[in-house]
């Protein structure tokens, strides 16, 4: 029987060690702090606690729109912290992942501190404790990347808003990628008077530009500063509680004042305490280095999820540690396939992508793209959410999907509907003949779907490829 060691109790380690039980090998997981990693405990889980009172906040500003009669709610922000602990511990006890591994027959070893290599085949924790094994899985994590300029210390990290005592009057969140953008909404939304400060051209940089453009217009319009393309923080100084940022920008250097300034600047591995040069794991930056396999440069070492510095996503370091487990455990060479990954923020309004942005999608195929806007379904009417817009993407040769970019209300759970099309390889006649709910925003998913099909001119559809029902050339109640 072949005996794993996987290190780390996040999305990653945890999907590991039980991929690797049910493949008959004998495991031990190592967690040196809390199980359920960053998302669980000060990540994902937390924030969206955030994000749900930022919700309802918003909800409350079209009261009297639907006849409601309600004074508008104050934020009591320790009672929100208190919730967000709440929420935190009811996951816990809803996942029980220590019980559910040891009953899989998974050994824990949770809460030990630090854990380093001594040699390929051995680690060694809390001054003694060592394990040898035949394979290894680095599923460690990440954590906030930490600027080096003079009065960093100042700064907090999303880590750090759990302790505040209050949601700030002001705030400056550096770097506007999806973390500081969901950061700035929420603390928009709670009162505080936000700036981003973005290096890169636009805030979401990652994301189709279409994308960027909504959420940096809604933001403005709700008060909020976006300052981007600056070129370096010079030093941060903080004088009876007031932070005053000093940075380079066209070449001048320039200053902001807030109550608190947060560092949303990157998330790297967590390789420090790991000892990685005692196995012979070679390391990219501050990444394990990893091939499409996921192993690492010693045969017997894989790695998945944040550590290996590609998705960095929860729903990626779950598929990336079945991979790994399997190819560790079985000598496999199942590749890591990243390019269906559906994704997004829970900003005001909401964005979620798959797939190819337009500007990429263009460069490597003959597109034909379609952009609806949400005012062109009843229920963005209805719920009056009418800001956003579906783009889809569809090679021209294939009729098959590149990629989708959805803005506005429920944009996450809509693009994975695309995503699930895309993973099963629809022709984009399939998309457009699904009967898509009424009235929901999903269908301006079939708006788009159909509005490509009677561009392509492939109407009446060939016979060749299964047809779900008859073509439709739009919502009932909306024709060109």
């Amino acid at each position: 029987m072949v005996s794993l060691v996987v290190i780390g109790g996040g999305p990653a380690g945890v999907t590991a060690a039980l991929r690797a039980r049910e493949l008959g090998a004998q495991v031990t997981l190592l967690e040196s702090a809390l199980m359920g990693g960053t998302c669980t405990n000060d990540g994902c889980v937390p924030t969206r606690v955030l994000a749900k009172a930022a919700r309802l906040m918003r909800d409350s500003e079209q009261f009297t729109d639907y006849g409601l009669i309600a004074e508008k709610p104050r934020l009591d922000f320790a009672r929100l912290l208190a919730r967000t602990q709440q929420v935190v511990y009811s996951i816990h006890e809803k996942k029980q992942l220590i019980s559910h591994l040891e009953r899989s027959g998974v050994k824990i070893h949770s809460e030990i501190g630090p854990v380093r290599f001594i040699d390929p085949h051995t680690v060694e924790w809390n001054g003694g404790n060592r394990l040898a094994a035949d394979k290894f899985i680095l599923c460690a994590g990440g954590r906030a990347r930490r600027l080096d300029f003079p009065g960093a210390e100042f700064s907090l990290t999303h880590s750090d808003i759990w302790g505040l005592k209050d949601a700030p009057r002001s705030l400056i969140v550096v770097g506007g990628a999806a973390t500081g953008c969901q950061l700035a909404s929420i603390f928009q939304t709670f009162g505080s008077q936000v700036t981003i400060l973005e290096i890169a051209p636009r805030i979401l940089q990652m994301e189709d530009k279409a994308i960027s453009d909504v959420i940096a217009a809604q933001f403005a319009k709700h008060g909020m500063q976006i300052i981007t393309g600056f070129d370096k923080i010079t030093r941060l100084e903080s004088i009876d509680g007031v932070q005053e940022l000093f940075f380079i920008h066209s070449g001048k250097e320039l200053s902001i004042t807030a109550d608190a300034v947060v560092l949303s600047t990157g998330w790297v591995g967590n390789l420090s305490s790991l000892q990685l040069p005692a196995a012979g794991v070679e390391t990219v930056g501050q990444y394990v280095r990893a091939d499409d396999n996921l192993r690492t440069s010693m045969p017997h070492i894989f790695a998945a999820g944040d550590i290996t510095g590609r998705m960095m996503l929860v729903q990626s370091a779950g598929y990336e540690a079945i991979v790994a487990a399997e190819n560790a455990i079985l000598d496999g060479n199942r590749p890591s396939n990243d390019q269906i990954v559906p994704h997004g923020g829970f900003t005001d309004p909401e964005y979620g992508s798959v797939g190819l942005g337009e500007e990429q999608a263009r460069k490597l195929h003959d597109c034909v793209i379609a952009t609806v806007p949400y005012s062109d379904t009843d229920r963005a009417v209805i719920d009056g959410h009418p800001v956003g817009h579906c783009k889809l993407i569809v090679s021209r040769e294939t009729h098959r999907i590149l990629g989708a970019h959805v803005v506005g209300e429920q944009a996450l759970e809509i693009v994975h509907l695309i995503a699930s099309g895309m993973s099963a390889d629809i022709w984009v006649e399939q998309l457009a003949e699904l009967q898509i709910a009424y009235p929901t925003f999903t269908a301006v998913v079939g708006l788009a779907a159909r509005r490509i099909v009677k561009d392509l001119g492939v109407r009446p559809l060939a016979p060749e490829w299964r047809s779900i029902s008859r073509p439709l050339a739009a919502e009932w109640e909306r024709r060109d």
